[in-house]
C-alpha cells in the first residue's frame, strides 16, 4: 500500500531474494523509463523501497505520480 509522507507516495516492498527484488527494480526502471517520470529507488537486499513526487512541481505528489504507482502495482499482478 502506498503511503503519502513528506510530500512524497511511498512504499517499502519484500522479496525472497536479491535477484527478485533487483528483477523487480529493473521491471520499474524500464516502466518508469516509458512514462518519463522517474522514482527514488532504495535497495538493501530483499527489500526495496520507492519514493515517488514529482521535482517540476515542487516536490511534491501529483497525478504522474499517482499514475506511475498504479502501473508499478501491475508489475506484482
Amino acid at each position: 500500500m502506498w503511503l503519502e509522507k513528506d510530500n512524497r507516495l511511498v512504499r517499502e516492498f519484500r522479496f525472497k531474494d536479491f535477484q527478485e527484488a533487483f528483477t523487480f527494480m529493473t521491471r520499474v526502471a524500464f516502466l518508469s523509463e516509458q512514462q518519463g517520470h522517474h522514482p527514488t529507488l532504495h535497495n538493501e537486499f530483499s527489500y526495496v523501497r520507492i519514493e515517488l513526487h514529482t521535482h517540476d512541481a515542487g516536490h511534491v505528489v501529483t497525478d504522474r505520480d499517482l499514475k506511475l504507482a498504479d502501473a508499478i502495482d501491475q508489475l506484482l499482478q
